[in-house]
């Protein structure tokens, strides 16, 4: 049976990846900060994850674990996962969503050195990575030139698996672009846009307050991005895949379809920019060119940008009406 070591499975992708990953047999042990809390959420999804608290800022914790547990593939999908906040907090970015991918790796390969057996790697990149990139779409041999101090450390992260996939370990990083659900937290423009329409729909508010509405992203449906993880950890050869759809829509587009899918007219009088809400640096254009890992893969996004917002607003509705609140400052465009 297969072993599968998560970090960051508390979140959209981590809950995702351990529903399917469970559901396809393997054995789940996960990295997780408070046993308590996160123990309850897994009880509430009925899910058999074995969870192990510890941090990505203890780089001791988490090659014990890894050497303790022996896992077969590793995922890790934790970090800072906010672009606006890794200008708050730079330093702690490099360290929890750079440095701390220096220290798995290396206790992946040593345990790699130790069992005689491959252990698989994935690596949660990103599509920040590219920052201001020359050309669109991106592939995996565009240059990276990340313009945020968190594009600058998964972009230090994504070459780190490179250092390590030349060394002998099979370590696969997956460059993901945009990808949402009804999971994604509120704190992430996207969950901030389709919650609000839902309320404005209900009543209960008046206006939504953004930030660059003319900022070009490639969105796609987040389960479809963690299967392609799966694939990509899979592949008889471990290398480097963008996820995408190859499709852009700007942050008004997805207003406009999220105010759409609620039944709400008239969207844009609802709507006002703040400058708070704006990046210090933005990356205007992003859009993935994913024919690798469809070749390669066989892998393809399965769900449609305009019904990936109608399904994320059907939900804040049934929370809406359930009484759900929710507090949606310090937005901000990322990709996990």
């Amino acid at each position: 049976m297969t072993t599968a070591f998560v970090t960051g499975v508390t979140g959209q992708d981590g809950g995702y990846l351990a529903e399917q990953l469970i559901a396809e047999g393997t054995t789940v042990h996960a990295l997780v900060h408070e046993s308590g809390h996160t123990e309850a959420h897994f009880a509430t999804r009925r899910l058999p994850v074995t969870l192990h608290t510890g941090d990505l800022a203890d780089p001791v914790r988490c090659a014990e674990l890894i050497a303790e547990i022996a896992p077969d593939e590793i995922y890790h999908l934790a970090g800072v996962s906010s672009v606006g906040y890794s200008w708050e907090r730079p330093v702690l970015t490099a360290q929890i969503t750079g440095l701390a991918v220096a220290a798995l790796l290396e206790a992946a390969w040593q345990l790699q050195e130790r069992a005689g057996r491959p252990v698989r790697f994935m690596q949660a990149s990103s599509a920040e990575i590219f920052g201001s990139a020359e050309r669109s779409p991106q592939n995996e041999n565009t240059p990276l030139r990340p313009n945020s101090p968190y594009g600058a450390a998964k972009a230090y992260a994504h070459h780190l698996v490179g250092v390590y996939r030349g060394r002998g370990l099979p370590a696969t990083a997956c460059v993901l672009y945009n990808h949402e659900s009804p999971r994604r937290p509120v704190q992430f423009v996207t969950r901030k846009i389709t919650r609000t329409a839902a309320r404005i729909a209900a009543g209960l508010e008046n206006e939504l307050i953004l930030g660059n509405l003319d900022a070009r992203r490639d969105w796609g449906w987040a389960p479809d991005y963690v299967d392609a993880m799966v694939r990509a950890v899979r592949h008889r050869t471990a290398a480097d895949y963008v996820i995408a759809t190859g499709r852009a829509h700007t942050v008004r587009d997805f207003v406009s379809a999220a105010f759409t899918a609620a039944g709400v007219s008239n969207w844009e009088s609802r709507v006002r920019t703040d400058p708070r809400f704006i990046r210090p640096v933005e990356a205007v254009e992003q859009i993935g060119d994913a024919a690798k890992a469809r070749a390669e893969l066989g892998w393809a996004p399965t769900v449609e940008f305009a019904e990936i917002v109608a399904r994320m607003v059907r939900a804040d509705a049934m929370l809406t009406a359930g009484g759900g609140t929710a507090r949606t400052e310090n937005t901000d465009v990322t990709d996990q």
